[in-house]
């Protein structure tokens, strides 16, 4: 989108979940990077996306990874704080980036650094690809190691995503810390339901 200037690609993962951090990832590529290897990690498999990930690591010029919790999503809500996750993996970045492409169409300035929002950006410039990438998977990562502490409620499966089994699972076992409160965690009891317990 520029030239001769450093650019930053920059995307988040997990704002539709009910439970775990959302997770940003801040990418400039280098010039040879094989940019046909990218795709938004939502068209990617789990395969594809871990494959890529070592790639993008080891040849993009900077890359940085950084998160919001839980308790930072009820407290600035989940837009706000998916910006504050990009922001902190900018800052995070050991190359001063001279120009930023977001995902989306909401950004908050930083630092005083020009930027665009790209609707549907991981699809059509490659570092926001990569940047999805990163942060979904480092994101699936940790969602994972949290299964191992909570197999209930099938978070190496569902992610944190309001599947039925989640659902169904924090309504038998209640919500944990990892939860995030302000979102709708607990579906509204039905005139049936109401009446058959």
């Amino acid at each position: 989108m520029t030239s001769n200037r450093y650019e930053a690609g920059c995307d988040e993962a997990g704002r539709g979940c009910l439970a775990g951090p959302v997770y940003a990832a801040a990418v400039i590529l280098d010039d040879n990077f094989p940019i046909h290897l990218l795709d938004d990690s939502k068209k990617l498999n789990a395969t594809q996306r871990a494959s890529l990930r070592p790639i993008i690591k080891s040849k993009a010029k900077a890359w940085a990874v950084a998160y919001c919790t839980p308790k930072e999503i009820d407290r600035y809500n989940i837009l706000q704080a998916s910006i504050r996750a990009m922001h902190k993996a900018i800052k995070k970045l050991s190359i001063n980036v001279e120009y930023l492409i977001i995902d989306g169409n909401k950004f908050n300035p930083i630092c005083n650094i020009p930027f665009s929002c790209i609707v549907q950006g991981d699809a059509k410039y490659a570092s926001i690809a990569a940047a999805s990438i990163l942060a979904k998977t480092y994101r699936d990562d940790y969602m994972c190691r949290l299964h191992k502490k909570y197999p209930e409620f099938g978070w190496n499966n569902n992610k944190g995503y309001p599947t039925q089994i989640h659902r169904q699972a924090i309504v038998q076992y209640g919500h944990t810390k990892y939860h995030r409160r302000s979102f709708k965690l607990y579906p509204i009891p039905t005139l049936f339901d109401q009446h058959s317990t």
